[in-house]
């Protein structure tokens, strides 16, 4: 007790370099568990993106690339599946619900997905939870367009507004299908998902936009065809799509996925593959290891700086409180009191500056929430530390303890050194 009330006295008189050692300390801590927790919540955000999907379905292609483009609208799908293959393997024995998407244009930077009605109902993200309106319904007419949480925030739209789509998958885009343009009939909840950022309309009205744009070209460049082929052309407008870009499957049991993917694998008509979404992420996961582990030597490698910077400033300290040790000697501390007086100081500085550091990684994170949601999708739940960052943080407060222990080893020397003096 009496050594705790010396060591904390010492490092009152000694505020200014304490609290230098402190700062560099608690920088390195914020550092490390925000980093840890941005890279957990980001994987957690991730898998939460789509669950009770079993398949994703599209045209042969890489799997990281399927996914990210269907789900995460993040890339470009390089072919389309037919209408005819969707509706052979959707009636497929087992399936429980499909889900045709079609994507490839754009409103302000924002991607439109052609989808059906049921996309409301069999759609889940996070812990299978199911789409909810905040205001509005879903689409009933193919100019109807339901739009994602931050379409509607960031661009101030409400129920009834009118809306103009782009064709392709930028920001910027120079054929926008003004004839056609489209009302917001419904505004989904938040979900933290890339389903915020979406606006979502009828699957046959994104073959009516294109549609138009063809019977335009064809007026031009080909007014040699006959009245007959075209009324076959609108027949097929306004009845079917003639291609989507991936679909969702869900299945009544879980023993059918394997059988199914495989089917779909070898699909004879066209050249199809079927990816398990789970599967796929921890492929996307494993690619992104190295980013991950670079990530922690950083963190790692601004810690050790941290700890060097503590060592540094407490061994020239050392040499200026020479002067107190003698007394302390003196008055008759023994050469293990000095050391355990160090020790205490060192441990004081670490808990303090690991303290100080989980708050500032709290405020951090509290700040940059809103941020991390819109820009990158990343919810960060603040929630109580983990056992896993308890461990680094004890692990901190170890290597700290063990660096202060460096300068209380030289103390307990010069405290000897220092006593044969006086005895002498």
């Amino acid at each position: 007790m009496i050594l705790l009330k010396l060591a904390t006295k010492s490092l009152l008189n000694r505020r200014a370099s304490v609290l230098l050692s402190l700062l560099t300390i608690a920088i390195s801590v914020m550092l490390l568990l925000t980093i840890e927790r941005v890279r957990m919540q980001a994987k957690e955000s991730f898998a939460a993106t789509v669950s009770g999907t079993d398949l994703i379905v599209g045209a042969r292609t890489g799997d990281i690339q399927l996914l990210l483009a269907s789900v995460f609208r993040i890339g470009h799908m390089n072919n389309g599946v037919s209408w005819q293959s969707y509706q052979d393997i959707s009636t497929k024995r087992g399936i429980k619900w499909a889900l045709p998407l079609s994507l490839g244009d754009t409103h302000k930077g924002y991607a439109v997905l052609g989808t059906t009605g049921d996309y409301f109902t069999h759609f889940q993200y996070g812990k299978k939870q199911h789409l909810s309106f905040s205001a509005g319904v879903p689409f009933a007419n193919n100019n109807d367009v339901v739009l994602g949480a931050e379409v509607a925030k960031r661009l101030g739209y409400d129920l009834g507004d009118n809306i103009v789509v782009a064709h392709g998958m930028g920001k910027t885009s120079f054929h926008h299908h003004d004839d056609k343009p489209l009302t917001v009939v419904g505004i989904l909840a938040a979900t933290g998902t890339p389903v915020d950022k979406t606006l979502h309309v009828p699957l046959i009205a994104i073959d009516q936009l294109h549609g138009a744009e063809t019977q335009q070209a064809e007026h031009l460049h080909a007014e040699h065809h006959d009245d007959e082929h075209d009324q076959e052309h609108l027949v097929d407008l306004v009845g079917e799509p003639k291609q989507i870009s991936a679909f969702l499957l869900g299945f009544d049991s879980p023993l059918y996925t394997l059988q199914v993917r495989r089917n779909i694998n070898n699909y004879k008509p066209e050249p199809l593959m079927a990816i398990m979404p789970g599967v796929t992420l921890r492929e996307l996961w494993g690619m992104l290891a190295m980013v991950e582990k670079l990530l922690l030597l950083f963190s790692v490698v601004v810690l050790v700086v941290s700890l060097l910077g503590m060592l540094t400033t407490l061994l020239a300290n050392l040499s200026q409180r020479r002067r107190e040790l003698a007394i302390l000697r003196s008055v008759g501390a023994k050469p293990w009191h000095i050391f355990s007086l160090m020790s205490m100081e060192s441990l004081l500085i670490s808990l303090l500056g690991t303290t100080f550091g989980v708050a500032l990684c709290y405020l951090l994170l509290t700040l940059a929430q809103p941020q991390l949601q819109a820009q990158a999708g990343i919810n960060i739940d603040l929630q109580g530390i983990s056992s896993y960052e308890l461990m680094l943080i004890a692990v901190i407060m170890a290597a700290a303890w063990i660096v202060g222990l460096i300068p209380a080893i030289r103390a307990y020397f010069y405290s000897l050194h220092d006593g044969m003096s006086v005895k002498t």
